[in-house]
């Protein structure tokens, strides 16, 4: 049986996937399996595949016949996973070299670890391609990554790097359809809450920034991708808030770091003079903590810079409702009244 299975979705990356798959099919471990899902792929995806397939036993391919998303696409990937260990890549991904070795000599050696995951370089696929010893030296720590991702309420673990074991993978589930912008999360959320963690220190992957990558669409819309974080985490806690033990409290930890995280952004975007977008955010921040209401870091809209910023913000700050009792600076905030379509 192989020791590691990697699947590769793919949905119109044709022009990507035979560099994907040759990263993987040069690592130091040979005994591993490559499953090419297309998901009815409308470019030349199918017949590279069929390429790669004839070329090298180890790589089988599924091609849908008509599309069925990606998370849909990602279940069906982990349906087939039967060996020791498995990976999700991306088809615009690659592996460096050494990646697989590094995380399967951990994880055989350490039964309780269930998950392994490391750096990954951000390649803007228009400059020169990185160049990475495959030898590299590395150390590796076991890590708290429930703490860490409820502490930040952010993925902290780059997907392309992320190898898990396949029995525990199987035990806890698939990707959920009700959060198609943040399955990751959401996934590692529960691997961290089954196991021990692993964080290897060295580069296991490139992610290929590009014009056309899925990511990008989801960015351009941060209330979307803000909610679907929010909605992660409540996932996760409802199923597994319960076999926590002492960490009951960690809950509480996301929703606020959550927040948090919203109402700087939407400070931020006030300082950049985008007015709506960034009230936008600090209310929606508002509507996830009620203290923001009554207490926000109105601190962050003072360093807007130069003098004309600061008075406006100022001229904001004065503004506010005063509640009996309370100072400008801590009574409850009251925003414009939000305006739609524009």
């Amino acid at each position: 049986m192989a020791k590691i299975d990697i699947f590769v979705p793919c949905y119109n990356y044709g022009r990507f996937l035979r560099a994907c798959v040759d990263s993987v099919l040069e690592q130091s471990v040979r005994d591993l399996r490559v499953l090419i899902i297309d998901d009815a792929s409308s470019d030349d995806s199918l017949s590279v595949a069929k390429e790669l397939a004839q070329a090298d036993s180890r790589v089988s391919v599924i091609a849908h016949p008509e599309n069925r998303g990606h998370i849909r696409t990602y279940n069906e990937g982990i349906e087939w996973t039967a060996a020791d260990y498995c990976l999700l890549l991306s088809a615009d991904d690659l592996l460096v070299g050494g990646a697989l070795e590094r995380a399967v000599e951990i994880m055989d050696a350490n039964p309780d670890i269930v998950l392994t995951y490391g750096d990954c370089i951000a390649w803007h696929d228009d400059l020169p391609f990185p160049v990475i010893e495959p030898s590299q030296k590395y150390t590796w720590t076991r890590h708290d990554l429930l703490g860490e991702m409820c502490a930040t309420s952010m993925n902290t673990v780059p997907t392309p790097t992320a190898i898990v074991r396949t029995r525990v993978q199987k035990a806890i589930g698939g990707y959920r359809p009700s959060l198609p912008h943040a399955g990751d999360l959401e996934m590692w959320l529960r691997f961290a809450a089954s196991g021990s963690v692993a964080r290897i220190n060295a580069v296991q992957a490139i992610y290929r920034k590009h014009s056309t990558a899925m990511s990008n669409a989801y960015f351009a819309e941060m209330t979307s991708d803000y909610r679907q974080c929010q909605l992660a985490f409540q996932s996760f806690f409802n199923e597994y808030e319960d076999r926590l033990g002492t960490s009951h409290g960690l809950r509480k930890i996301s929703s606020r770091a959550l927040a948090e995280r919203v109402f700087r952004h939407g400070t931020g975007l006030l300082r950049r003079g985008r007015v709506n977008d960034g009230l936008r955010l600090m209310r929606q921040a508002m509507a996830m903590d009620r203290r923001l209401r009554y207490l926000p870091p109105l601190w962050r809209v003072l360093k807007i810079p130069g003098a004309d910023g600061r008075r406006w913000a100022m001229s904001v700050i004065r503004r506010l409702p005063v509640v009996p009792g309370r100072s400008a600076a801590t009574s409850k905030i009251s925003l414009p009244p939000e305006r739609h379509g524009g």
